[in-house]
């Protein structure tokens, strides 16, 4: 299921009939009529002497007439979707005419007010009425779709919802008042260029107006077809590709997928870690489980080990890193973090998170580079915080090891990064291969750093207004995918220097030079299908660790949906998703795979474990009680 247009199309039915019969009618009346003129130049003396009589002869014809009516200011006819999922689901119409209107009110249950009007003190916005059975507040949530040929625009609002309009320019008044209510609504500032540019700036009016932006570097890329991974493996003859494994996960709970590129992955869950082993065709367990045990750890610290929030492989796949939110206000803050082995099955030590003498926390934490958990060396790690962006070694100033067997919990060694003295609201972030850095923030923003500075972003994308909850890059740093609550967004980060070099935005600023985003969605059917909590959570792509290899898909969980993207497809200009959009261009073009519970995480294992017959490594999916991996070849 997921991206099938056929589930859209409008049942359409009554209203080709109607046409029909208004043709035949028609036809009926122009015969009849050319009957009675016949008839009325055979008797000359029969004549039409009033236009009373002229009025009820043309009754007689007993005309049909189209049922819009001009005069009824924003006529449209208003569909609703029945059925859900089922053989039976179909498109019934609500209103086969009535109006709607955007008034601005305080309140979502009251939209009284036609004149755009609201009688209310304090914050209000933008609301959709239609008729009397739909009042939405105007914002992404609505997932609003356009289809342009069609002059049809879908939305959910309780329910999923069709507007089919009269005309082109009822259409096209539509789509640019909705776009503007949009922005009014999430900046509180009225959507004319003036504004636009205070909120985008300059260099990125192309985010606004697509038709200005440059996008030569998106058709540079599609020049570049994706090559099979020469490292694939062959698929033994006994092992069919098609088959999906599922297993339970021991004792259930899972919170969290740490997937290695080694031997093996890891199942975190509310009791302990459940080790799997990595093939070709995807995990399966091992019957190992680590349980979280303190008195294990060395050292008196108060930093209990709860349920991690974040597992993080490093050392060759032989350690994981441990951080768990222990702060009461509710706030995914950690003051420190635990160091287990993996071979031992122990918490080797607890470490604090300080810097100048100071407790300080961290939201989240990552690796140096993408492949770094690969390094057996590797001893250092970035940290991130609101308004800190550093990375954390596990030496001492001089370069030993420090000493673990002492009473105390060892402490973390500050050994670069920058305190921001103003709201940066960092959320999320991640490497590329050389170890540039991507930082999201609650404001939309998207900051790329180069791998020496950690103190100025090299450049800052402004985002759409919506809080960016997840990050991801490609290993070579050219692509970007910003999660939102109802989108992805994908950012191309190449560009021309004053010298014709192609760079990245990690390596120096774009200046104007910028391509504009395009916009991950579901349709407005199955982002409702996907359950209440239908939210886009841990957008990534597909995973290598190479240079000159490509990510091949993007996937992300909503509800009890696994989105999957083709990358290539995505970035073809040509797409027929992209035809009759106005504004960013959307990509609906996915496959969904469904579960029966909420999904916790969905990801690609990597690319060593792809297979000559799927190019593609497998998907791993998990929910609370269950594990399952595919080859996404297998999905139609």
């Amino acid at each position: 299921m997921g991206g099938s247009h056929s589930r859209e199309d409008l049942e359409t039915s009554d209203e080709d009939e109607e046409e029909e019969e208004n043709e035949e009618e028609y036809q009926d009346a122009e015969e009849e009529g050319e009957e009675r003129q016949q008839r009325s130049s055979g008797n000359k003396g029969k004549t039409l002497t009033s236009l009373d009589e002229v009025d009820a002869k043309l009754k007689a014809l007993k005309l049909k007439y189209p049922s819009h009516n001009p005069t009824l200011k924003n006529a449209v006819k208003l569909y609703l979707h029945v059925g859900g999922n089922t053989p039976k689901a179909k498109w019934i119409t609500s209103e086969k005419l009535t109006s709607y209107s955007f008034v601005k009110t305080s309140r979502i249950d009251d939209c009284s007010d036609e004149d755009g009007e609201s009688d209310h003190d304090g914050e209000s916005w933008w609301v959709l009425k239609v008729s009397s059975k739909v009042r939405a507040k105007v914002a992404t949530e609505m997932q609003l779709k356009m289809f342009g040929d069609q002059r049809r625009v879908d939305f959910v609002s309780q329910g999923v919802w069709a507007m089919k309009f009269f005309t082109g320019e009822d259409y096209r008044n539509f789509i640019s008042t909705f776009q503007g209510c949009l922005f009014e609504n999430i900046y509180g500032l009225e959507a004319n260029d003036e504004n636009k540019v205070k909120i985008y700036g300059k260099d990125f009016i192309g985010w606004v107006k697509p038709e200005a932006a440059d996008d030569s570097m998106w058709e540079d890329a599609e020049d570049s077809p994706f090559k099979s991974p020469s490292s694939a493996t062959p698929v033994k003859a006994s092992r069919d590709l098609l088959e999906e494994f599922e297993e339970a996960a021991d004792g259930g709970g899972i919170q969290s997928l740490a997937l290695g590129a080694l031997d093996n992955s890891f199942l975190v869950s509310d009791s302990g870690i459940q080790v799997v082993k990595n093939f070709s065709y995807g995990i399966q367990g091992k019957g190992v489980c680590l349980k979280f045990n303190n008195g294990n750890s060395r050292g008196g610290s108060n930093l209990g080990l709860s349920t991690p929030k974040k597992a993080l492989l490093m050392k060759a796949e032989t350690n994981m890193l441990l951080m768990s939110a222990m702060n009461d206000d509710g706030k995914p803050h950690a003051r420190g973090l635990h160091q287990l082995d993996i071979e031992t099955g122990k918490v080797v030590t607890e470490w604090k998170f300080e810097k100048d003498g100071t407790d300080i926390t961290m939201r989240d934490i990552t690796n140096d580079s993408k492949g770094a958990q690969l390094d057996p060396s590797e001893s250092t790690f970035l940290g991130l915080d609101d308004n800190r962006l550093c990375r954390w070694d596990m030496r001492d100033r001089k370069g030993m090891v420090q000493n673990l067997a002492t009473s105390s919990t060892p402490v973390l060694h500050w050994a670069q990064g920058h305190q921001f003295s103003r709201g940066t609201n960092f959320q999320c972030f991640a490497t590329t291969g050389d170890g540039s850095i991507v930082v999201g923030s609650f404001d939309g923003k998207i900051r790329l750093y180069s791998q020496t500075s950690m103190r100025q972003a090299k450049t800052a994308f402004p985002g759409l207004g919506s809080p960016i909850t997840h990050v991801d890059v490609t290993f070579d740093g050219k692509w970007i995918l910003g999660t939102t609550d109802t989108y992805l967004i994908l950012i191309c980060t190449l560009f021309t220097d004053k010298d014709g070099k192609t760079k990245t935005g990690f390596s120096g600023r774009m200046g104007n030079r910028i391509s504009a985003p395009r916009l991950l969605k579901l349709t407005p059917l199955d982002s409702h299908l996907a359950g209440s909590n239908n939210r886009f959570r841990g957008g990534q792509f597909s995973w290598v660790t190479e240079n000159g290899k490509q990510e091949r898909h993007l996937v992300a969980t909503v509800g009890k949906f696994s989105v999957i993207w083709n990358f290539l497809q995505v970035k073809d200009s040509t797409h027929e998703c992209y035809r009759n959009q106005e504004g960013l261009k959307s990509c609906y073009c996915y496959k969904v795979v469904p579960k029966d519970e909420s999904i916790v995480d969905s990801r690609f294992m990597h690319d060593r474990f792809a297979v000559t017959e799927s190019p593609e490594a497998p998907l791993v999916v998990a929910t609370p009680m269950k594990v399952s991996s595919f080859s996404i070849s297998s999905r139609r």
